[in-house]
């Protein structure tokens, strides 16, 4: 099964009972797919399926798009070095995450202070501080655990 094939799969699981032919972001089930992923700490998979939105849509919204598959992409090193703290690859994923946190932070703010249901303002607040947790303790601290992961709410 390809790439494609197996997140048009999750998304046909995770949107039943959504029009798949919707055009509005906010109800497109790939968008919706990616905060329930999000919410699941899922963050790869969040990652995997906006992806497949953006690049299906010629839009206005593909740094909007870039930035969440970022922020995504952040969390994932998050998840993987707290899992695995002493591993050669994943001990060191602090950095790539500040980066990663930095870039998401400066493509979504210009769409604040909400889009497609997404409180924006709040969601760089959160990019910036978990960033600025993991400066401050000069790359020795994840501010991530599966206790406190922060969850995403579309209004």
């Amino acid at each position: 099964m390809s790439k494609g094939e197996r997140i048009s799969q999750l998304v046909a699981e995770l949107a039943e009972g959504v029009d798949l032919g919707e055009t509005e972001v906010a109800k497109d089930p790939f968008y919706r797919a990616f905060f329930r992923c999000w919410n699941e700490q899922r963050y790869y998979e969040a990652h995997d399926v906006l992806e497949q939105l953006w690049l299906k849509k010629d839009s206005s919204d593909a740094d909007f798009f870039k930035g969440l598959i970022q922020a995504a992409g952040a969390f994932v090193h998050l998840q993987k070095q707290f899992e695995h703290p002493l591993h050669v690859k994943h001990g060191r994923r602090l950095r790539p995450a500040v980066r990663l946190f930095r870039v998401a932070e400066r493509k979504l703010s210009p769409f604040g202070p909400r889009r497609h249901g997404l409180d924006i303002t709040a969601f760089c607040q959160l990019l910036h501080s978990s960033a600025d947790q993991i400066v401050a303790s000069d790359y020795k601290t994840n501010p991530w655990s599966p206790h406190a992961a922060p969850k995403l709410e579309l209004r």
